[in-house]
């Protein structure tokens, strides 16, 4: 006998509204999409990101560089030549002169310096020499990769036997990073998971299919986005990942809850009203937890990072309005064919569904939930132990962006770096740029007491003479450091420069000098994340907090979701440090030397992470509270809500962690580590965190889980997160099921 729903709240609905209208609807994500390629080709932008600290000394220098030398603001290739004759003799200078001129003739190729006529291009053993070809673009991403791979020929067809070219740069590190489709990768993955979850293939593929819609709209409004806000190129990766995984996470806690209420005597739409009405209102809460983390990447005052942030929320946000839409509708094409299709998997036990819709958990997970419930210190004690052993490496790690140096020994990049290194040192692939402001156009005199310090100084190798912009207001010139870019040595000698010997060099000269470059501006922006990071960590817990006390009118469970969820990422920094310490678990990922960890990495993990870890939190506490009210009895509520999403949420966890773990082929170091972290913050969370610190925590704490002060409550509205399962069925009606239907739903 079929049963309808009451009076459903805003989103059962807003369901009933998309199940009736269901083409409307469909039409209108359909023309959505289309109106979002039409603009996106019209108005669309390009990626660019400035790593820079706002304020820093090395953003100074950068700012007098880019007003001043307008031809230096051109990206560069670099082109390094080794002979084992020396690059002096004539057969040499003829492959080189022939070299340069094919690459000068290269798109976005606007000059090629003379390396015979430069200034120390040339090593002092005179076998490899360095030239630089200046491009029309600032931006990397602006030179298609069809002609950079070009450029890598050249080199290639101009290498023989004792006589080696390697091309460096970051559009040749683009070129050689290629493709691997990540999304392809986290697709199939997902597909493979569902299909094991449901047994049929027909409710495997709505989370694809809204996941895959919500994608197509949101990467394509990007494009749109980032004509007005500065993004880097990696943001879309993660955007794309963050939209595919939560998609299908949040779609997947929604069709298991789906086919419990057919299971529990409802028709199509009255299931499907009761569905967003219940599991509908945890996907929201969880949706906007990950928001609330992402905004808390503004609290970083960098503009790369609140780029990141905008084009994430935008796919989160897409991701979120198919789910309660979108996915409505296509119950309304597909709810009665929802276990079509159908694998032959292996069946669960019978299962109980009772009055109002609850499962009566059994099996497996019902017995994991009464072992933690006979033994949650010992749980609660394992969990936090084991966790902190998993979070001990982060206390070595080593922060800076990684180089070429990192980068895979066999790319022409990585080859270039390396000569280079040998020939001139290992400061050349990292050297300094000091700017200045001269007391007078052309006054490079006020300068020579400040370059006759900087040459008497420990850990500087050369100093060249200084160039004067064509205003002659400004000067720069070249500090090269005994050491490299990610040399500890080169930090200190950074800090010496800027402390103590240009303000002494420069007191009474009218001249300020400013110390920029690539090395000096990854100090900075490492300093300054580092000063910044307090401010996310606080601005998200708190935020989240507040939601979840919202929520589930709660401070134990507010509390508690914080801490759990710090040690859940500070679980998977630990595996971040102990991978780029390159040993035997770095070469399990393509990490086969120690590389430093960029400091917005840890940052971004920690905004994404917290968001995400609050999602399972949000799936296993709603489930709690709502055996909490309809029962009163603590740890009943605990054992069927552990027993009744254990399934869900390890599914749910495990797309998560094949999504991100498709990051890790990538040839991008950053991806690589962004990849390793999320993926195995996802499975700790899942499993420790989830799985046993909250039950068992939450078992000890008995009633205390779902105390509010009275004058808190009457000031916190109601949410009803859990909804109002009991009006969906007679409050007195318990139906005994056969295995099929229920035991796929939640396998």
């Amino acid at each position: 006998m079929a049963h309808t729903s009451p009076a459903p709240g805003p989103l059962g609905r807003l369901a009933a509204l998309a199940y009736r209208r269901r083409g409307r609807t469909v039409v209108a994500w359909v023309s959505a999409l289309l109106l979002a390629v039409g603009l996106a080709s019209a108005f669309g932008g390009s990626f660019f990101a400035d790593y820079s600290a706002p304020g820093s000394d090395s953003s100074r220098a950068q700012s007098l560089l880019d007003e001043q030398f307008p031809a230096m603001k051109g990206d560069t290739v670099a082109v390094v030549v080794h002979a084992d004759g020396g690059v002096r003799t004539a057969a040499a200078k003829a492959g080189v002169g022939t070299l340069l001129e094919e690459l000068g003739e290269q798109p976005h190729v606007q000059s090629v310096d003379d390396p015979y006529t430069t200034p120390g291009a040339v090593s002092p053993d005179g076998r490899t020499l360095a030239a630089q070809l200046r491009l029309d673009v600032s931006n990397p991403v602006d030179v298609p990769v069809a002609d950079s791979e070009r450029m890598l020929e050249i080199a290639e067809e101009a290498s023989q036997t004792g006589f080696e070219v390697a091309l460096g740069g970051q559009i040749i590190q683009q070129a050689e990073q290629g493709e691997i489709g990540s999304e392809a990768i986290g697709l199939a993955a997902a597909a493979v998971i569902l299909l094991l979850t449901f047994g049929s293939v027909v409710a495997a593929g709505l989370p694809l299919l809204v996941a895959v819609a919500g994608l197509a709209v949101s990467s394509t409004l990007t494009t749109l986005l980032i004509a007005f806000v500065d993004a880097p190129d990696w943001s879309t990766s993660l955007a794309t990942m963050m939209g595919i995984g939560i998609g299908i996470d949040y779609v997947l806690l929604m069709v298991t809850r789906y086919r419990e209420w057919r299971a529990a005597g409802l028709d199509e739409q009255a299931a499907t009203v009761a569905t967003l009405d219940t599991a509908g209102r945890a996907v929201l809460v969880a949706g906007t937890t990950v928001v609330i983390s992402m905004l808390g990447l503004f609290a970083m005052g960098l503009s790369f990072m609140r780029g990141a942030a905008v084009v994430t929320i935008l796919s989160v946000l897409v991701v979120m309005a198919a789910s309660v839409t979108l996915f409505p509708a296509l119950l309304g094409y597909l709810g009665t064919h929802v276990d079509r299709l159908r694998l032959p998997v292996r069946r669960g036990g019978a299962v109980q569904v009772a009055a109002g819709g609850h499962v009566e958990p059994s099996g497996a997970w019902l017995w994991w939930s009464r072992l933690i419930q006979r033994h949650a210190v010992v749980a609660m004690l394992t969990g936090v132990v084991a966790l902190l052993v998993v979070a001990a490496p982060f206390l070595d790690v080593r922060f800076g962006f990684p180089d070429a140096g990192n980068n895979r020994e066999e790319t022409s990049t990585r080859e270039a770096y390396d000569l280079q290194a040998r020939a001139f040192g290992a400061g050349s692939n990292g050297p300094l740029l000091l700017v200045s402001e001269l007391p007078a156009p052309g006054d490079t005199a006020a300068l020579e007491p400040a370059m006759a310090a900087i040459s008497e100084t420990a850990g500087v190798a050369a100093v060249t003479p200084p160039a004067v912009s064509p205003s002659g207001d400004t000067a720069v010139f070249t500090v090269v450091p005994d050491t490299g870019p990610q040399d500890a040595r080169t930090e200190d000698l950074v800090r010496d420069l800027r402390d103590d010997v240009l303000p002494a060099a420069t007191a009474g000269t009218g001249a300020e000098v400013h110390v920029g470059g690539v090395t000096a501006t990854s100090i900075d922006s490492t300093e300054n994340i580092a000063k910044r990071l307090p401010l996310l960590i606080g601005g998200v817990v708190l935020l989240s907090m507040l939601l979840l006390i919202v929520a589930f009118r709660s401070l134990a469970v507010a509390v508690k979701a914080a801490l759990m969820n710090l040690l859940s990422v500070a679980a998977a920094y630990g595996i971040v440090a102990l991978v780029l310490q390159g040993g035997w678990a770095g070469r399990l990922v393509g990490i086969d030397a120690e590389t430093p960890l960029p400091a917005f990495v840890p940052v971004l993990m920690f905004a994404v992470l917290f968001g995400l870890s609050m999602d399972y939190e949000v799936f296993l506490v709603s489930r709690m509270r709502e055996s909490w009210l309809r029962t009163r009895d603590n740890h009943r509520a605990i054992v069927e809500g552990l027993a009744g999403t254990g399934r869900v949420i390890t599914a749910a966890a495990a797309i998560m962690v094949a999504v991100f773990a498709a990051f890790i082929p990538s040839a991008d170091v950053i991806l690589k580590v962004i990849g390793v972290g999320m993926a195995s913050a996802i499975f700790i969370d899942a499993t420790i965190v989830r799985m046993l610190l909250v039950p068992s925590v939450m078992h000890l704490l008995g009633r205390a889980n779902w105390w509010l002060p009275g004058w808190l409550g009457r000031w916190v509205p109601q949410l009803h997160i859990e909804g109002r399962p009991e009006t969906f069925l007679s409050a007195h009606r318990s139906t005994e099921v056969s295995p099929r239907p229920l035991a796929e739903a939640t396998s």
